[in-house]
């Protein structure tokens, strides 16, 4: 994972937390939703008014001892290369 500075936009976020908020520039930069890819995964997400998004990644707060928790933070990760960073320019 890259420092916040070395992040090539402003609008990508630097981390995965439990709950996320993600501004609707947020989302475009990332590619979120993807129907096809994101429906069971981000099945938590809800949309917001000004059109960003929420996204839970877990019913309960993260737990990192617990492997699905993990699992999940895994996961999204994995499906968004860009947050902190982690894709290739």
């Amino acid at each position: 994972m890259k420092l916040f500075e070395h992040i090539r936009s402003p609008e990508i976020p630097y981390y995965l937390g439990w709950l996320n908020y993600w501004s609707a520039a947020a989302a475009k930069a990332i590619g979120f939703p993807d129907p096809a890819r994101d429906a069971e995964q981000f099945k938590r997400a809800r949309r917001t008014a000004s059109g960003g998004w929420v996204v839970q990644l877990t019913d309960a707060p993260l737990d990192l001892d617990n492997p699905a928790h993990l699992d999940a933070l895994k996961r999204a990760y994995e499906r968004f290369p860009e947050i902190g960073g982690r894709s290739a320019p």
